[in-house]
């Protein structure tokens, strides 16, 4: 859970920024969000949950 809030609150400040910077339309991120609804009741939903689950102990594992 603490990586699903983590990653939320990410990829949040990642679309502001997008929103602010890059010109992001209101309804880019309509789609792109509704995308995601969407994806996450199908079949691959576990399968991309358990990529980023991967990529974040990998990320969590390196030290400086």
């Amino acid at each position: 859970m603490v990586f699903s809030m983590s990653g939320v609150i990410i990829l949040g400040v990642v679309v502001f920024l997008f929103f602010r910077k890059d010109g992001l339309k209101g309804t880019h991120a309509t789609v792109t969000t509704l995308f995601g609804f969407y994806l996450a009741s199908t079949g691959i939903a576990p399968s991309i949950k358990a990529g980023g689950e991967s990529l974040a102990s990998l990320l969590g594992g390196i030290k400086f």
